[in-house]
């Protein structure tokens, strides 16, 4: 099964986050909650902590099959900050390996060049931050390796794709339904 890795700063925005977390372990999906300080414990941007898996120093990114970005701030600015995070980001899109980020997060991408000629959504009036893309106005956006959303609200859509990317169109569905979200 695929192995996903959710990068939480100080400053994430906690549904963004959390919803990704809990739609891939219902499908059975092996993603970890990996904390980008040396604390387990990070405060997302409406004070709440969530204990991490683990830390940044801790994970074997060979071993991960998707990298995943939540917005927030200054949660954000905090992932494009961490330089190990950054590195293994321009690695993953080099090999054409999948990332994905929602809300203010794809300015990360687009900042780092990696949405030249892709499409790409992102946080309504931060398309500016999309360098190099063709910006989409949909909740979620999937050009080949790169997955977008663009905020809190596409969150369980953010989620969905995800899960269709390793699991298929069917059980994504499926679990949309399970957990009743647009029947």
């Amino acid at each position: 099964m695929a192995k996903i890795a959710i990068f939480l700063a100080n400053g994430f925005e906690e549904i963004e986050a959390l919803t990704v977390v809990d739609l891939c372990r219902r499908a059975g999906l092996t993603i970890d909650m990996v904390s980008v300080t040396d604390s387990l414990q990070v405060t997302g941007s409406h004070g709440i902590e969530v204990k991490a898996d683990k830390v940044i120093d801790e994970l074997d990114f060979d071993a991960m099959d998707m990298l995943v970005l939540p917005g927030g701030l200054p949660g954000t600015t905090n992932l494009e900050n961490t330089e190990k995070l950054m590195d293994n980001i321009r690695a993953f899109d080099s090999k054409g390996k999948f990332i994905s980020a929602i809300c203010a997060a794809p300015g990360v991408f687009g900042r780092a060049g990696l949405l030249q000629g892709k499409k790409a959504c992102v946080f309504p009036g931060l398309e500016g931050e999309l360098k190099g893309a063709d910006v989409q106005m949909s909740e979620t956006t999937v050009d080949g390796h790169i997955l977008t959303s663009r905020g809190m609200g596409t969150a369980m859509a953010f989620g969905l794709a995800i899960v269709e990317r390793f699991c298929g169109k069917e059980t994504a569905d499926e679990l949309g339904k399970k957990v009743v979200y647009r029947l």
